[in-house]
């Protein structure tokens, strides 16, 4: 293909905490909205027929820009060309990435203006490409790409003498296996580079205990060229080789480098109780204990010899097992079932490894043939019946890890086939008492089968790929879960002040793995609090200590990038995979609802999961939008099995409608505004809500939020209708924003035509006609085209302001914004305000109910701050998941302009300016 870009990234487990800034000089656009877009003269932009003429396209520079923060991993990749010609020519950037992690950004710069990826929910994005998928035309961007990556591929038509810079970033909290993590780039240029570079940043508190970097490509001339600095909590790899440095070959030309660069560490763990960071009103907690001797392993090998295991496979997995019973300790107890459309087990009990025992086991083994059907179902409760057999005889050590690992190639297709019946008869018998490994061999397994039977019995399901090292793939997984530490692991926090905690009770701690859990503090402020850990090893296992606060701004003062967003985001990336995996399993509502909070969160901090999608439509072209996805293990699989017949993969399998449920900042009083103008305090821990109306004249400017200790304040102006409707009144509505954090310099100005962002001494102007997102040091911008933007405060609250579009013809109303509060709780004990002051608590009491002037709408007597009131019971609109019809909340409504309610009266809250204070 040519014009490919200069290299493909394949990132196993690395990351980037730094987004490139946007020039302030760039002008936003919706990849939506690009098509039509015009330059900025008004002129309509021409573009002459498309050409691919290699020597015209010139890609001089690929940075590959990753930093890795307490595990939690954020990568930046950036490939900038030119288009030398005369006449315009298609650009390709094509790059890998690791298949757990979430993309959640991507962006072309050309001339100045940035196009952007907007993510939605898949069902929404589905329907924007049908018209692709029938016109025949590929319309995904992200395919399978081996076993472990996914390939990201765009094209775009650059005019003549034209720059284009792509970015493609992603986030993924990495995982230790065998005592590392990973950080892996695949270096695979097109054609040599001007400027190339990858550098890796790792930062980590607990502090580093090795770094090790190597590479497949790297010669005795390239070696000097890795630079490693490695200081007790900070390690920084680069490699950048110049122009003539890129030859795999010194003297011969036209050759490339091409191969892997890899970097493994790992941290120091010299705690017991694990490594607890506090930060920005999140918590993460690693737990990887060191010093533990591993439990006994009991384990039983479910091997399918049926027919479909004719050849390669039967081999591989002879060669596999011979190596892993040499791996037994003589301390484990184990078993071998083989399978075809009959049961025949080794030895009918469970056999103690010694010497003899392995010896025999493996004659058994050598003598390994395919023949017959698929009987999964009884095979799987043959092992269970063993282990529960041999419990019962007490031949197992007390303390001691019951383990099942099945190894199969094909469906079920002997004895009982329903997959779903199988699921519940091995459930039913295993009772949660013994962990089951599901090995799926090849593309004809149904992998969704093994995946939620293994999930429903305490393991996880793992492909085995039909390749020559699927021998060494069976070895490596028998590696990671062969020497449990401690199982039943509990991790407690105090109830009263933690919520939103990721999964806190693991079945298993492996040798050589780590346990993290995240959570939510519900005082931001908190100096500390106390952790205990219990779990079940050789000996029982109960630790306990102290949390504190970390302040990062002392500990890395010249990081300015590094800041506590990434303590949210690692827990927002658990919760939404821990959330898929839950829906796995679940069924009915609760299904629906784990579903539905997964697809929240994922639109929530712009992560492109299995729920939703990244659409993308090309700048100046009539081609249909594509669509980057998240690829299931299914669409994976099935992919595979359609490569020979098919260029393009199927990406899409199931969608899930949006549902409303409340958004995880709801534990702390919400306070909204939105409509004529209606002020709403969600109460959760009540299940109740307050309400009021403030009416005053058209143009007047209240402070809705004063905060002196955190510099922030927030303004809105109110406007009216366009006229008085007959025998009506008139409304009045919000239709300009002022927000400014004087610490970070910020100053923002929204209305209902426009947005205007002041930082770094500069005006940047977005219009509500695209979407778009914008990062800066202080300040994050988040714009949904004619919808909402949100709006990101360095180590701060946010906010969510939407727009009300109004059919512009309409008599009376005009356009008008809502103002939506999240993580309130990080503002001061001091804010104030009209929505200020109901941040944080407010007490209340509700008696007396009786019948109002309207039937549904009865009245009460409310108690609140030494007042006594009369209040109505009614409903008001909650817009932020439904901004055409919103949803009904029910409320408390106090009359007069909350007279008694709030602090004073509604005119002390009037200033003269957006950007006043009262």
């Amino acid at each position: 293909m040519s014009g490919l870009l200069g290299v493909q990234c394949v990132l196993l487990l690395w990351g980037c905490l730094m987004l490139p800034r946007l020039s302030h000089e760039a002008v936003l656009v919706s990849l939506e909205e690009a098509a039509n877009t015009e330059l900025a003269n008004g002129a309509p932009r021409s573009l002459q027929k498309r050409s691919t003429d290699n020597n015209m396209v010139e890609v001089y520079s690929v940075t590959v820009d990753c930093a890795v923060t307490s595990r939690f991993a954020h990568t930046v990749m950036t490939s900038k060309a030119m288009n030398k010609a005369n006449s315009s020519q298609e650009i390709f950037f094509q790059v890998e990435l690791p298949k757990t992690a979430f993309i959640t950004n991507f962006s072309m710069e050309i001339d100045g203006r940035v196009y952007v990826g907007v993510v939605k929910e898949k069902e929404k994005a589905k329907k924007e490409y049908e018209t692709a998928v029938k016109a025949g035309q590929t319309a995904a961007l992200v395919k399978a790409s081996g076993r472990k990556m996914e390939k990201f591929s765009v094209s775009v038509n650059i005019a003549a003498l034209t720059n284009v810079t792509f970015t493609l970033t992603h986030e993924e909290l990495l995982q230790r296996k065998r005592g590392q993590y990973e950080i892996l780039t695949r270096v695979q240029p097109k054609q040599r580079v001007q400027e190339f570079k990858i550098v890796t940043n790792i930062y980590e508190p607990q502090g580093i205990s090795q770094v090790d970097v190597h590479s497949t490509f790297l010669s005795n001339e390239l070696l000097p060229l890795v630079e490693k600095t490695v200081t007790d909590t900070k390690a920084h790899i680069s490699f950048s080789p110049t122009l003539e440095q890129q030859r795999s070959c010194p003297d011969c030309e036209g050759t490339l480098i091409n191969g892997d660069f890899i970097v493994k560490y790992d941290v120091k763990r010299e705690k017991d109780l694990g490594d607890i960071q506090i930060i920005n009103g999140y918590f993460v907690h690693y737990f990887a204990p060191s010093k533990l001797r591993p439990v006994p392993m009991n384990v039983v090998f479910v091997i399918d010899t049926s027919g479909s295991m004719y050849g390669r496979k039967i081999a591989q997995t002879r060669d596999a097992m011979l190596e892993i019973l040499q791996d037994l300790q003589e301390q484990d107890h184990f078993g071998i079932i083989t399978f075809d459309h009959r049961i025949m087990p080794w030895q009918p009990t469970m056999q103690q490894a010694t010497n003899q025992t392995v010896e025999e086991a493996k004659r058994f083994i050598r003598a390994l043939r395919d023949n017959g059907g698929t009987d999964i179902n009884d095979a799987v409760l043959k092992a269970v019946e063993m282990i529960h057999t041999a419990r019962r005889s007490e031949k197992l050590p007390q303390r001691s890890a019951d383990t099942i690992i099945l190894l199969t190639d094909g469906m079920p297709n002997s004895g009982e086939s329903d997959t779903a019946i199988i699921q519940k008869n091995v459930e039913k018998a295993n009772n949660r008492n013994m962990s089951l490994y599901c090995l799926g061999f090849g593309n004809d397994v149904q992998y969704s089968f093994l995946d939620v039977m293994a999930q429903e019995n305490k393991g996880f399901a793992r492909r085995i790929f039909e390749d020559s090292d699927a021998a060494i793939q069976l070895q490596d997984f028998y590696e990671e879960v062969s020497s449990p530490l401690l199982l039943e692991v509990d991790l407690k926090y105090p109830v009263n002040t933690v919520d939103f905690l990721t999964t806190n009770h693991f079945n298993h701690l492996f040798n050589g793995a780590e346990i993290i859990v995240a959570g939510r503090l519900m005082d931001a402020s908190i100096d500390n609090f106390p952790v205990e850990v219990f779990g079940v090893g050789n000996e029982d296992y109960q630790v306990q200590g102290q949390a504190s606060v970390l302040d990062w701004g002392v500990m890395y003062p010249d990081e300015e990038y590094i800041f506590g967003d990434f303590t949210e985001r690692l827990w927002a990336y658990l919760t939404i995979q821990q959330l898929l995996d839950k829906s796995k399993t679940d069924s009915g509502l609760e299904k629906e609802n784990s579903k539905a909070k997964a697809l929240e969160m994922s639109l929530k901090y712009n992560f492109v999961t299995p729920l939703t999608s990244m659409v993308v439509t090309k700048p100046e072209s009539d081609d249909p939008p594509l669509v980057a996805d998240k690829l299931t293990e299914e669409q994976r699989q099935m992919a595979e099995r359609m490569i020979p017949k098919h260029t393009s993969y199927p990406t899409h399998t199931s969608y899930v409608p949006h549902r409303y449920t409340h958004p995880t900042y709801l534990a702390f009083p919400n306070p909204v505004v939105d409509g004529d103008p209606h002020f709403l305090i969600e109460l959760p821990d009540r299940e109740d809500a307050l309400c009021f109306n403030i009416n005053n004249k058209p143009g007047t400017i209240f402070t809705l939020v004063k905060d002196q200790e955190s510099g922030i304040l927030v303004n809105g102006q109110i406007i009216g209708d366009k006229a008085i409707p007959p025998g009506g009144q008139i409304n009045t509505y919000f239709s300009r924003f002022g927000i400014v954090h004087k610490a970070l310099g910020v100053k923002l100005e929204v209305s209902t035509q426009d947005i205007s962002v002041f930082q770094d001494s500069k005006w940047v102007s977005l219009l509500w006609s695209g979407t778009a997102s914008l990062k800066g040091p202080n300040l994050d911008l988040l714009l949904t085209k004619d919808r909402s933007l949100t709006v990101t405060l360095k180590d701060s609250v946010k906010f969510v302001i939407l727009l009300h579009k109004v059919w512009e013809k309409h008599p009376y109303n005009r356009d008008y914004l809502g103002f939506y509060t999240l993580d309130s709780h990080l503002l001061s004990p001091n804010v104030h305000g009209l929505l200020g002051q109901f941040y944080h608590s407010i007490e209340f009491e509700v008696s007396d109910m009786r019948p109002g002037e309207s039937p549904e709408k009865p009245d009460a007597t409310m108690f609140v701050k030494g007042h006594q009131l009369n209040v109505t019971r009614g409903w008001q609109r909650d817009f932020r998941n439904n901004i055409k019809n919103g949803v009904k909340i029910p409320c408390w409504f106090i009359h007069n302009n909350a007279t008694g309610l709030i602090d004073g009266e509604a005119n002390d809250y009037i200033v003269s300016g957006l950007f006043k204070t009262f």
